[in-house]
């Protein structure tokens, strides 16, 4: 039982070592290079897995966060507001322009409506002024 027992941690160490070198970035790997270091594992097993975390695996270095050049959001972008809030004014301003133009139509028309329709109102009606005769 006890055997069985060694024998698994022995394999557990083993495997963890492995995936550990694999997922290691080449260029972080100490002493030789990331082929060696798979290499003496496979060959050595419990002694390459002890040899890869004393000597072989990477130092804890905290890593510098990225630092980021550009806004996450498009709220935290101000090229971005001020692409919006120029778009609002120019929505704004045609909205305007627009309403402009339909009440000049409408005012033109009603114009167009009422002098004609006063042509024809003074055709038919009598003078009151007793000016027919200069007519």
């Amino acid at each position: 039982m006890l055997r069985v027992i060694g024998v698994v941690v022995v394999l557990v160490v083993f495997v963890y070592a492995l995936v550990d070198v694999i997922r290691t970035d080449r260029h972080q790997t100490r002493g030789i290079s990331k082929t060696a270091w798979i290499i003496v594992m496979i060959v050595l097993p419990l002694l390459g897995a002890v040899l890869w975390f004393i000597f072989g695996r990477p130092y804890n270095k905290p890593t510098a966060t990225p630092v980021r050049r550009h806004p996450t959001a498009p709220d935290d972008d101000p090229e971005f507001l001020r692409n919006l809030e120029t778009r609002r004014r120019n929505q704004a301003e045609e909205d305007r322009l627009k309403k402009l133009k339909a009440d000049l139509e409408a005012k033109e028309r009603k114009l167009r409506d009422t002098s004609s329709g006063s042509d024809d109102a003074k055709r038919g009606e009598p003078d009151t002024h007793d000016t027919d005769e200069l007519k």
